[in-house]
Protein backbone atom coordinates (compact mmCIF):
# COMPACT_ATOMS: atom_id res chain seq x y z
CA UNK A 1 0.00 0.00 0.00
CA UNK A 2 1.40 3.39 -0.63
CA UNK A 3 1.03 6.45 1.92
CA UNK A 4 -0.76 8.68 -0.35
CA UNK A 5 -4.16 10.17 0.27
CA UNK A 6 -7.16 8.37 -0.37
CA UNK A 7 -10.07 9.68 -1.64
CA UNK A 8 -12.54 7.95 1.34
CA UNK A 9 -9.77 9.70 3.84
CA UNK A 10 -11.24 11.02 7.05
CA UNK A 11 -13.74 13.96 6.46
CA UNK A 12 -15.40 16.42 8.91
CA UNK A 13 -18.62 14.05 8.74
CA UNK A 14 -16.40 11.12 10.25
CA UNK A 15 -15.05 13.13 12.99
CA UNK A 16 -18.25 14.34 14.22
CA UNK A 17 -19.96 11.31 14.18
CA UNK A 18 -16.99 9.59 15.59
CA UNK A 19 -17.65 11.64 18.55
CA UNK A 20 -21.21 11.42 19.12
CA UNK A 21 -20.65 7.55 19.07
CA UNK A 22 -20.30 6.22 22.92
CA UNK A 23 -16.99 5.77 23.96
CA UNK A 24 -16.77 2.16 25.09
CA UNK A 25 -13.44 0.37 25.66
CA UNK A 26 -12.10 -1.12 22.66
CA UNK A 27 -12.79 -4.75 21.66
CA UNK A 28 -9.30 -5.70 21.70
CA UNK A 29 -8.82 -4.63 25.15
CA UNK A 30 -12.50 -6.16 26.15
CA UNK A 31 -11.92 -9.69 24.95
CA UNK A 32 -7.82 -9.76 25.45
CA UNK A 33 -6.83 -10.08 21.85
CA UNK A 34 -4.28 -9.20 20.78
CA UNK A 35 -3.61 -7.59 17.25
CA UNK A 36 -2.39 -9.69 14.33
CA UNK A 37 0.56 -8.53 12.65
CA UNK A 38 0.65 -8.74 9.27
CA UNK A 39 4.15 -8.24 7.17
CA UNK A 40 3.72 -5.58 4.70
CA UNK A 41 5.04 -6.61 1.48
CA UNK A 42 6.66 -9.80 3.46
CA UNK A 43 9.23 -8.42 6.10
CA UNK A 44 9.92 -5.79 3.82
CA UNK A 45 12.04 -4.07 6.41
CA UNK A 46 14.72 -6.64 6.04
CA UNK A 47 14.49 -8.06 2.46
CA UNK A 48 13.66 -6.61 -0.57
CA UNK A 49 9.36 -6.05 -0.49
CA UNK A 50 7.20 -8.45 -2.93
CA UNK A 51 9.96 -10.65 -3.35
CA UNK A 52 10.33 -14.62 -1.87
CA UNK A 53 13.27 -13.60 -0.04
CA UNK A 54 10.61 -11.17 1.89
CA UNK A 55 8.40 -13.89 2.69
CA UNK A 56 10.67 -16.51 3.77
CA UNK A 57 11.98 -13.45 6.14
CA UNK A 58 8.71 -13.25 7.06
CA UNK A 59 8.61 -17.08 7.68
CA UNK A 60 11.76 -16.81 9.74
CA UNK A 61 10.40 -14.31 12.02
CA UNK A 62 7.50 -16.46 13.15
CA UNK A 63 5.01 -14.02 11.49
CA UNK A 64 1.91 -15.92 10.03
CA UNK A 65 0.46 -13.76 7.61
CA UNK A 66 2.25 -11.79 4.55
CA UNK A 67 0.37 -9.10 2.30
CA UNK A 68 1.31 -8.38 -0.98
CA UNK A 69 0.39 -6.35 -4.40
CA UNK A 70 -0.97 -7.62 -7.82
CA UNK A 71 -0.15 -6.16 -11.08
CA UNK A 72 -0.90 -7.57 -14.55
CA UNK A 73 1.70 -7.74 -17.68
CA UNK A 74 1.67 -6.54 -21.25
CA UNK A 75 0.93 -10.09 -21.98
CA UNK A 76 -1.42 -10.52 -19.03
CA UNK A 77 0.20 -12.37 -16.14
CA UNK A 78 -0.06 -11.78 -12.50
CA UNK A 79 3.06 -10.29 -10.47
CA UNK A 80 3.41 -9.16 -7.37
CA UNK A 81 4.91 -6.16 -7.45
CA UNK A 82 3.79 -2.56 -5.53
CA UNK A 83 3.98 0.26 -7.94
CA UNK A 84 2.93 0.41 -11.39
CA UNK A 85 6.21 1.36 -12.27
CA UNK A 86 9.71 -0.77 -11.89
CA UNK A 87 11.91 1.94 -12.02
CA UNK A 88 11.87 2.12 -8.08
CA UNK A 89 12.38 -1.97 -7.47
CA UNK A 90 14.06 -3.39 -10.31
CA UNK A 91 17.04 -2.17 -12.33
CA UNK A 92 14.83 -1.41 -15.66
CA UNK A 93 16.30 1.52 -16.67
CA UNK A 94 19.41 -0.15 -17.44
CA UNK A 95 18.04 -3.44 -18.72
CA UNK A 96 15.75 -1.54 -21.02
CA UNK A 97 17.02 1.56 -21.10
CA UNK A 98 14.57 3.05 -24.34
CA UNK A 99 11.53 1.75 -22.51
CA UNK A 100 10.33 4.76 -19.86
CA UNK A 101 8.29 5.09 -17.99
CA UNK A 102 8.52 1.50 -17.76
CA UNK A 103 5.20 0.49 -16.79
CA UNK A 104 4.54 -3.00 -15.59
CA UNK A 105 2.07 -2.87 -18.16
CA UNK A 106 4.29 -2.15 -20.51
CA UNK A 107 6.16 -5.20 -20.26
CA UNK A 108 5.84 -9.37 -21.03
CA UNK A 109 6.65 -11.90 -18.25
CA UNK A 110 9.67 -12.81 -20.10
CA UNK A 111 11.37 -9.18 -19.83
CA UNK A 112 10.37 -8.79 -16.17
CA UNK A 113 11.78 -12.22 -15.75
CA UNK A 114 15.20 -10.41 -16.25
CA UNK A 115 15.14 -8.25 -14.23
CA UNK A 116 17.05 -8.05 -10.76
CA UNK A 117 14.97 -6.84 -8.26
CA UNK A 118 17.28 -7.34 -5.00
CA UNK A 119 19.84 -5.15 -5.30
CA UNK A 120 18.55 -1.81 -5.03
CA UNK A 121 17.61 -2.86 -1.53
CA UNK A 122 20.80 -4.40 -0.88
CA UNK A 123 23.63 -6.52 -2.84
CA UNK A 124 22.92 -9.49 -0.75
CA UNK A 125 19.97 -9.99 -2.89
CA UNK A 126 21.20 -9.06 -6.51
CA UNK A 127 19.19 -11.84 -8.67
CA UNK A 128 15.85 -11.47 -6.88
CA UNK A 129 12.95 -12.09 -9.26
CA UNK A 130 9.89 -10.46 -9.46
CA UNK A 131 8.18 -13.17 -8.37
CA UNK A 132 4.49 -14.27 -10.06
CA UNK A 133 1.23 -14.20 -8.29
CA UNK A 134 1.82 -18.40 -8.50
CA UNK A 135 5.13 -18.15 -7.00
CA UNK A 136 4.51 -15.77 -4.12
CA UNK A 137 1.51 -18.00 -3.00
CA UNK A 138 3.20 -21.44 -3.07
CA UNK A 139 6.06 -19.79 -1.10
CA UNK A 140 3.92 -18.53 1.65
CA UNK A 141 1.90 -21.91 1.22
CA UNK A 142 5.64 -23.92 1.60
CA UNK A 143 5.44 -21.79 4.75
CA UNK A 144 2.12 -22.39 6.05
CA UNK A 145 1.45 -18.70 6.07
CA UNK A 146 -1.91 -16.79 5.61
CA UNK A 147 -2.38 -14.11 2.81
CA UNK A 148 -3.63 -10.44 2.90
CA UNK A 149 -3.31 -10.18 -1.42
CA UNK A 150 -3.96 -6.50 -2.13
CA UNK A 151 -5.19 -5.93 -6.16
CA UNK A 152 -3.61 -2.79 -7.03
CA UNK A 153 -4.86 -0.51 -10.05
CA UNK A 154 -7.52 -2.16 -11.04
CA UNK A 155 -8.87 0.41 -13.18
CA UNK A 156 -5.59 -0.14 -15.43
CA UNK A 157 -5.96 -4.17 -15.48
CA UNK A 158 -9.90 -4.81 -16.42
CA UNK A 159 -11.17 -8.10 -15.24
CA UNK A 160 -8.34 -8.19 -12.83
CA UNK A 161 -10.58 -9.88 -10.22
CA UNK A 162 -11.52 -12.70 -11.93
CA UNK A 163 -8.17 -13.86 -12.88
CA UNK A 164 -6.76 -13.06 -9.50
CA UNK A 165 -9.28 -15.26 -8.03
CA UNK A 166 -8.64 -17.80 -11.08
CA UNK A 167 -4.77 -18.07 -10.32
CA UNK A 168 -5.89 -18.43 -6.31
CA UNK A 169 -8.41 -21.11 -7.81
CA UNK A 170 -5.61 -23.30 -9.19
CA UNK A 171 -3.18 -22.95 -6.94
CA UNK A 172 -5.63 -24.75 -3.99
CA UNK A 173 -6.26 -21.17 -2.49
CA UNK A 174 -9.76 -20.90 -2.99
CA UNK A 175 -10.84 -24.46 -1.34
CA UNK A 176 -12.76 -23.98 2.09
CA UNK A 177 -9.49 -24.04 4.40
CA UNK A 178 -7.85 -21.55 2.86
CA UNK A 179 -10.48 -19.49 2.24
CA UNK A 180 -12.12 -19.44 6.56
CA UNK A 181 -8.75 -18.83 7.62
CA UNK A 182 -5.76 -18.04 5.81
CA UNK A 183 -7.00 -15.64 2.65
CA UNK A 184 -8.12 -11.69 2.53
CA UNK A 185 -8.49 -9.53 -0.74
CA UNK A 186 -8.15 -5.98 -0.33
CA UNK A 187 -8.08 -2.91 -2.47
CA UNK A 188 -8.51 0.48 -2.22
CA UNK A 189 -11.05 0.15 -4.73
CA UNK A 190 -14.79 -0.76 -3.65
CA UNK A 191 -15.64 -1.07 -6.98
CA UNK A 192 -12.70 -3.92 -7.22
CA UNK A 193 -13.73 -5.24 -3.83
CA UNK A 194 -17.39 -5.64 -4.57
CA UNK A 195 -16.68 -7.63 -7.54
CA UNK A 196 -14.47 -9.98 -5.74
CA UNK A 197 -17.65 -10.39 -3.56
CA UNK A 198 -19.71 -10.74 -6.26
CA UNK A 199 -17.53 -13.61 -8.03
CA UNK A 200 -16.36 -15.67 -4.95
CA UNK A 201 -19.10 -14.69 -1.98
CA UNK A 202 -17.05 -16.87 0.27
CA UNK A 203 -13.76 -14.88 0.11
CA UNK A 204 -13.27 -12.47 2.82
CA UNK A 205 -12.49 -8.93 1.94
CA UNK A 206 -11.26 -5.36 2.89
CA UNK A 207 -11.72 -2.07 2.10
CA UNK A 208 -8.56 -0.38 2.31
CA UNK A 209 -9.14 3.89 3.60
CA UNK A 210 -11.29 5.81 6.03
CA UNK A 211 -14.86 6.19 4.56
CA UNK A 212 -16.72 8.28 6.79
CA UNK A 213 -18.68 6.39 9.64
CA UNK A 214 -22.15 7.58 7.62
CA UNK A 215 -21.21 5.22 4.60
CA UNK A 216 -19.90 2.55 6.87
CA UNK A 217 -23.37 0.71 6.19
CA UNK A 218 -22.64 0.77 2.53
CA UNK A 219 -19.36 -0.88 2.79
CA UNK A 220 -20.44 -3.49 5.18
CA UNK A 221 -23.18 -5.08 2.22
CA UNK A 222 -19.68 -6.07 0.70
CA UNK A 223 -16.40 -6.04 2.64
CA UNK A 224 -15.57 -7.66 5.98
CA UNK A 225 -12.87 -5.40 6.82
CA UNK A 226 -12.07 -1.16 6.89
CA UNK A 227 -8.26 -0.79 6.71
CA UNK A 228 -6.75 2.71 7.09
CA UNK A 229 -4.11 4.08 7.25
CA UNK A 230 -2.55 4.77 11.10
CA UNK A 231 -2.37 8.26 10.57
CA UNK A 232 -6.16 8.99 10.23
CA UNK A 233 -7.25 6.05 13.09
CA UNK A 234 -9.13 6.85 16.18
CA UNK A 235 -10.58 4.82 18.93
CA UNK A 236 -13.87 6.41 18.40
CA UNK A 237 -13.43 5.49 14.64
CA UNK A 238 -12.67 1.80 15.49
CA UNK A 239 -15.06 1.37 17.51
CA UNK A 240 -17.73 3.22 14.64
CA UNK A 241 -16.40 -0.03 12.42
CA UNK A 242 -16.56 -2.63 15.01
CA UNK A 243 -20.60 -1.80 15.69
CA UNK A 244 -21.42 -3.28 12.09
CA UNK A 245 -21.68 -6.66 10.86
CA UNK A 246 -19.28 -7.16 7.43
CA UNK A 247 -20.48 -9.32 4.29
CA UNK A 248 -20.13 -12.56 6.15
CA UNK A 249 -22.17 -11.53 9.25
CA UNK A 250 -19.76 -11.22 11.88
CA UNK A 251 -18.53 -7.88 13.01
CA UNK A 252 -16.36 -5.84 10.57
CA UNK A 253 -12.46 -5.87 11.37
CA UNK A 254 -9.92 -2.96 11.07
CA UNK A 255 -6.52 -3.94 9.72
CA UNK A 256 -4.41 -0.22 9.63
CA UNK A 257 -1.48 -0.06 7.94
CA UNK A 258 2.02 0.94 8.36
CA UNK A 259 3.07 1.05 11.53
CA UNK A 260 6.34 0.62 12.15
CA UNK A 261 7.51 1.50 15.29
CA UNK A 262 7.02 0.71 18.99
CA UNK A 263 4.95 3.17 20.11
CA UNK A 264 2.68 3.88 17.33
CA UNK A 265 1.96 -0.36 17.84
CA UNK A 266 0.64 0.49 21.27
CA UNK A 267 -1.25 2.98 20.73
CA UNK A 268 -3.39 1.39 17.41
CA UNK A 269 -3.67 -1.68 19.64
CA UNK A 270 -5.04 0.48 22.08
CA UNK A 271 -7.74 1.44 19.88
CA UNK A 272 -8.65 -1.99 19.21
CA UNK A 273 -7.73 -2.81 15.77
CA UNK A 274 -7.62 -6.33 14.39
CA UNK A 275 -4.70 -6.33 12.68
CA UNK A 276 -1.54 -4.45 12.02
CA UNK A 277 0.57 -4.26 8.82
CA UNK A 278 3.97 -3.69 9.33
CA UNK A 279 7.63 -3.37 7.41
CA UNK A 280 8.91 -4.49 10.77
CA UNK A 281 6.24 -7.28 12.21
CA UNK A 282 9.10 -8.38 15.04
CA UNK A 283 8.96 -4.54 16.54
CA UNK A 284 5.56 -4.52 16.29
CA UNK A 285 4.60 -8.18 17.69
CA UNK A 286 7.06 -7.50 20.61
CA UNK A 287 5.51 -4.11 21.42
CA UNK A 288 1.75 -5.68 21.65
CA UNK A 289 2.63 -8.78 23.32
CA UNK A 290 1.83 -11.05 20.02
Amino acid sequence: MHARAVAASTTALLGTAALLLPLSPARAADDGARPLVIAHRGASAYAPENTLAAVDKAAALGIDWVENDVQRTKDGELVVLHDDGLQRTTDVEEVFPGRAPWKVKDFTLAEIARLDAGSWFDPAYAGARVPTLEQFVNRVERHHQKLLLEIKNPQLYPGIERQTLKVLSNEGWLDRRHVKHRLIVQSFSADSIRTVHELKPAVKTGFLGTPPVADLPSYAAFTDQINPSHGSLSAGYVAAVHTLDGAHGKPLEVFTWTVNDAAAARRVAGFGVDGIITNTPDVVRDAVGG
